[in-house]
């Protein structure tokens, strides 16, 4: 219902987003799964190569590259996610949700397969740098929209599941390189160029499905398009016709319809409302990815350099690796909705650190082989990919509406340059020093990092299980604040 309020005030009254917290799962929200979970299988399928294919790039006869600078080009993939996340994620909340969806995937779909075509260094990280900027925005705009159009009671599970999907990306990158990368199968400078053609192709199957996606009602709302949301929302409900609706209070909140938010209003959220969540969501990020992007980004470095393994066979050590990050997050995921945010963070963080610094031990006395360097790294990655996505989960979930993409995008970009960009050149810097002491210094870093956040996470993290986005964080265009 719209009403006016003075002479330029207009107001709305709407139960929307309490109706869709209590739908049941249908349908519908399996499409928002599959259609916009692709983000992470893309992200994972890309790290993958960038990892497997080292060995072929530095036997390129064309790029012949050095350890160096196969760690160079990662990190020229994580500064585009750098970038991207923030240029769109400041669209994403300026323009839409959906309307991101096209703009970001059609940029990844162009820069990866541009990828396959490099015929020099400066080639090569230049696309990767597009890559990831395509990826990076997907991140902002793809993260809002599933916040927004899951359930609340489903919520934590799913955003978990999600973010591991990011290892079936992993577990076909795997794939793709032991088939394109067998000795005598391509030429030497062929079969690298092969593999990233399949996040090309795999991107562009998924444009059909995202058509069928609506807007964010939600979002819909903060622009006062209330007829809009009202029939999307409509729609939703009559395709789980028959299914029993969750026992949620139906309740009507109050907007008013203002312009736009910027970054005056992001800024205003972080350090004027929510200074805790910001540092909390600071701490997770930067943790989790230098705990990924050093390691996953040079893990074949380390089997090639260490234990002798051919470039052809590292796809074959990254399957049971794939496999564990993909499975934690589906057997833990649950917990977060029902044992509660704060104590699962805390508990994921926590033992992915002591984890890692065990394995780290090991490693250093020599008395891992590669596939038990492998299993460890399993075993360590099993609870950290649930503790890496809940980074993600707590940001989106805790702060309005208005600024919920661009509050992802300015996370992920400070935790990736802080965690992540450098880490797989410093990484890299370490394993060509031949030392295992190197290496093992630097996952030790890793894991005391991750327990920094395990204590923060026990300090500063929110019970947001269950509980509605507008209840957590109320939108900036609320009419009555809360705390």
């Amino acid at each position: 219902m719209l009403s006016a309020f003075g002479k330029c005030s207009l107001f709305i009254d709407t139960d929307i987003p309490s109706r869709l917290d209590r739908l049941p799962w249908g349908r519908f929200h399996t499409t928002v799964v599959f259609a916009l979970g692709i983000t992470w299988i893309l992200d994972g399928l890309e790290v993958t190569l960038a990892g497997s294919v080292a060995g072929a790039l530095q036997a390129s006869p064309k790029l012949a590259f050095t350890d160096t600078e196969v760690g160079a080009g990662a990190s020229a993939y994580l500064a585009g996610a750098v970038v991207g996340a923030l240029f769109f994620g400041w669209l994403t909340d300026l323009w839409g949700r959906r309307r991101l969806f096209f703009m970001t995937l059609g940029l990844y779909l162009l820069a990866t397969a541009a990828t396959a075509l490099a015929q020099n260094a400066a080639e090569y990280w230049t696309f990767r740098l597009l890559t990831g900027a395509g990826i990076g925005g997907e991140y902002a705009a793809i993260n809002s929209a599933i916040q927004e159009l899951v359930p609340a009671r489903f919520r934590g599970r799913i955003d978990l599941a999600i973010g591991g999907s990011f290892w079936l990306g992993a577990l076909l990158g795997s794939f793709a390189t032991s088939l394109f990368l067998a000795p005598g199968r391509f030429p030497p400078d062929v079969g690298w160029r092969l593999a990233f053609g399949i996040g090309a192709i795999l991107g562009l199957s998924i444009l059909v499905f995202r058509r069928t996606l609506p807007e964010s009602p939600r979002w819909l709302l903060t622009r006062g398009r209330l007829d809009e949301a009202q029939q999307i929302v409509v729609a939703i409900e009559r395709s789980t016709r028959g299914a029993r609706l969750a026992e949620v209070p139906v309740t009507s909140i109050r907007l008013h319809v203002r312009k736009a938010a910027g970054v005056y209003d992001l800024i205003a959220s972080l350090f004027q409302r929510y200074p805790r969540r910001a540092l909390l969501g600071l701490i997770l990020m930067v943790a989790q990815a230098f705990f990924y992007n050093a390691i996953f980004f040079t893990f074949a470095l380390v089997l090639g350099k260490f234990y002798g393994v051919a470039p052809a066979a590292v796809g074959l050590y990254l399957v049971p690796f794939s496999l564990t990050n993909f499975v934690g997050p589906l057997g833990l995921g649950w917990l977060f909705d029902v044992w509660g945010r704060r104590q699962m963070v805390t508990a994921t963080f926590a033992m992915s650190g002591l984890l890692l610094a065990a394995t780290a031990l090991v490693f250093e006395r020599g008395a891992l082989t590669a596939w038990s360097l492998t299993a460890a790294l399993s075993c360590v990655f099993f609870v950290a990919s649930p503790a890496a996505s809940s980074a993600y989960l707590t940001i989106s979930e805790t702060f309005p509406l208005e600024v919920r993409a661009l509050a992802i995008a300015v996370f992920y970009a400070i935790g990736t340059a802080i965690g992540g960009v450098g880490a797989p050149w410093v990484f890299g810097w370490l394993i060509q020093t031949g030392r295992p002491a190197a290496v093992s210094a630097g996952y030790a870093f890793g894991a005391v990092l991750m327990v920094i956040a395990a204590l923060a996470a026990w300090w500063l993290a929110l019970s947001t299980e269950r509980r509605s986005l507008e209840d957590i964080a109320p939108p900036l265009a609320s009419a009555t604040d809360a705390e």
